[in-house]
C-alpha cells in the first residue's frame, strides 16, 4: 500500500499553507482598510477625534484579524472559541464598529461628526477589550 503512504512533511505542507495564506488574507485586508481610511489625511477642524477614531479602528481590526485567525486555524474554529452567549457577543462586536466606521460620512451624522467620532472610538475600544477577554479567557 504505497498509495497511501503520505510523508510527514507533505502532510504539514497544507497546515502551513493555511497559515501562510491566512496571514497574507491579514495583511490584504488590513491594506484595503488603511487605503479605504487613510489616516494620514485628517479633518483641519476635527483632528483629534478624526485620528483617534481611525487609529482605533485599525487597532480593532488588527485585533480581530488576528483572533480570527486564531481561533480558526490554530484552535478547532471560532464556534469552539466563541460558543453560546459569546458567540452572539462575538457578532455584534464584529459588526458595531464596521457600521459605525461606514455610516460616518452619512447625512444626518455629519452635523454632530466630532461626538460621533468619540462615541464610535469608545464602541472600538470596548469591542477590541470584548474580543481579548472572550478569547483569552
Amino acid at each position: 500500500m504505497i498509495l497511501n503512504f503520505i510523508p510527514a512533511d507533505v502532510a504539514n505542507f497544507k497546515d502551513i499553507l493555511s497559515h501562510i495564506l491566512g496571514a497574507i488574507f491579514i495583511m490584504i485586508i488590513f491594506a484595503l482598510a488603511y487605503a479605504y481610511l487613510k489616516p494620514h489625511q485628517l479633518h483641519k477642524r476635527r483632528l483629534v477625534s478624526t485620528l483617534l477614531l481611525k487609529i482605533s479602528y485599525l487597532f480593532y481590526l488588527l485585533v480581530l484579524l488576528i483572533i480570527v485567525y486564531l481561533a480558526s486555524l490554530v484552535k478547532e474554529g471560532l464556534g469552539e472559541v466563541f460558543y453560546g452567549v459569546e458567540f452572539f457577543v462575538f457578532l455584534i462586536v464584529l459588526f458595531a464598529p464596521n457600521i459605525g466606521i461606514l455610516a460616518r460620512k452619512l447625512g444626518p451624522f455629519s452635523k454632530k461628526r466630532e461626538n460621533y467620532n468619540y462615541f464610535f472610538t469608545i464602541v472600538n475600544i470596548i469591542s477590541t477589550l470584548a474580543i481579548l477577554v472572550m478569547y483569552f479567557i
